[in-house]
């Protein structure tokens, strides 16, 4: 008797859309017990990185649940392959609808998924923080929080 493989990075990316058309975050047999998930263009008071299924269910999940949108279509999907079959990299564009206004609107990120025995490993996604932002009516709050913090990591080269 064999058992069956375990999902690849392509599946795994297949799980992640599903999970967000159904309005749901992570789940915690998707993840890996040492997962990493990193936001590099994380706005001001989001971490750029958060390590370990329990702390990542624990930020994401209250986050997803009062979540001001719904997905309704992940599109323009493009899945690059790297030479590590536990890597591929994503292109795609997600549309919604803003919950208290009824706006529709979309926008576009990339990500890089290493999934390992079927479960993610590292998800590090490039989002276009702007373009949320603007869809939520949020863009005013978000240059305001820039302009207070700034964190452009060229502090050492100023001095």
């Amino acid at each position: 008797m064999t058992s069956a493989s375990p999902a690849t990075p392509h599946q795994v990316f297949a799980r992640m859309q599903c999970a967000w058309l159904a309005q749901k975050g992570f789940e915690a047999d998707q993840l890996a017990d040492d997962v990493v998930i990193e936001g590099p263009f994380a706005p001001p008071g989001h971490p750029r990185r958060v390590e370990g299924r329990d702390r990542v269910l624990a930020h994401y999940g209250p986050q997803w649940a009062v979540f001001p949108a719904r997905f309704d279509e992940v599109r323009n999907v493009v899945i690059h392959d790297t030479a590590n079959p536990e890597v591929i990299v994503v292109e795609y564009e997600l549309a919604g609808t803003v919950l208290a206004t009824g706006r529709q609107a979309s926008a576009p990120f990339i990500g890089i998924l290493r999934a390992r025995d079927g479960k993610i490993v590292l998800w590090r996604e490039y989002q276009n923080v702007l373009a949320i932002a603007h869809a939520l009516g949020q863009l005013p709050a978000l240059l305001e929080d820039a302009a207070r913090q700034p964190d452009t990591g060229c502090e050492s080269l100023n001095g």
